[in-house]
């Protein structure tokens, strides 16, 4: 179970430097903005320095999650376990803020808490 809950935390970690890339880098591009349903660009360049700081937001936990795995196959098992767990509880968790503040967004929720969830259990599981 340990492989297996790595992998979805490195799969998370991925996720979330694609919401990074989003958030940070391409925010007022039509297409982002359809994604987080911002209908302007006004609205867009409004929000835009509150998207940049979410992105790296995502980008800290995405970096935490894959350097588990790391330490991991660097032979240091305890403390990459637990950076893994610790990153992608703090992605679950995020998922579950965003939806019980706003039941629309449970697609959004779903896309951003479901890996890390399966991970978390995965990697509960191995230390069981």
């Amino acid at each position: 179970m340990l492989i297996t809950g790595l992998v979805l935390a490195a799969i998370a970690g991925a996720i979330h430097v694609y919401i990074f890339i989003l958030e940070s880098v391409r925010w007022t591009a039509p297409a982002t903005r359809r994604i987080f349903g911002v209908a302007s660009q006004a609205d867009a360049e409004t929000m835009r320095q509150l998207a940049f700081n979410q992105g790296f937001y995502n980008l800290f936990l995405a970096i935490a999650a894959l350097l588990g795995g790391v330490l991991v196959l660097a032979g240091q098992q305890t403390v990459g376990v637990t950076l893994a767990l610790a990153a992608t509880a703090m992605m679950l968790a995020a998922a579950l803020v965003l939806v019980l503040s706003d039941r629309t967004k449970l697609r959004a929720a779903v896309t951003q808490g479901a890996v890390p969830l399966l991970a978390v259990v995965a990697l509960g599981v191995s230390l069981a």
